[in-house]
């Protein structure tokens, strides 16, 4: 029986920025070859990671909806895990298609479409600090970036083993 799903793919910056529909081609093609049918897929957006995934700090995030037998997934999810160009994937059972999502994928397909330029933080020697204070809402309300690296510094101070509290246990 066919499935609707919903598939989130985070793709390697550095594809991306090479070729953007080669590196969307990756995903879909793989679809295709484990008899998916995709409905939509369509760029998401570009983030830093919380965390370096294979040596990568960004991803763009591919948003896709298909439909695939149920029992194709275990395959599709093994060529994925071994595609280099997809860093992390999630793929969900869903009732529908959200409204508007098909025309937002349609909007990808003109020629116009281009990937936007990466943000100033992305660019080697940018500063992390400035990155971090301001994020895409604008700088962000709290303490300074000063008191962030003094935190992070006392937090990464060594502990004296003769100091560290132990209890014993009677």
């Amino acid at each position: 029986m066919t499935q609707l799903y919903e598939g989130m793919f985070l793709l390697d910056n550095q594809a991306v920025r090479a070729d953007w529909a080669q590196a969307k081609a990756a995903v879909t093609d793989a679809l295709a070859k484990h008899g998916g049918v995709v409905r939509s897929a369509r760029r998401w957006d570009e983030r830093r990671l919380a965390y370096p995934i294979r040596g990568r700090k960004r991803a763009t995030y591919l948003l896709t909806y298909f439909e695939q037998e149920g029992a194709a997934t275990q395959g599709l999810r093994r060529d994925l895990d071994i595609e280099e160009r997809v860093l992390r994937y999630l793929i969900l059972a869903t009732q529908a298609i959200p409204e508007g999502e098909l025309e937002k994928s349609q909007a990808e397909l003109e020629a116009g479409f281009s990937v936007p330029p990466p943000p100033a933080d992305d660019e080697p020697g940018a500063p992390v600090e400035e990155a971090r204070a301001e994020g895409p809402e604008g700088p962000q309300e709290g303490g300074s970036v000063e008191e962030e690296v003094a935190l992070e510094e006392s937090v990464d101070e060594p502990v004296d083993e003769d100091e560290s509290s132990e209890k014993e246990v009677d």
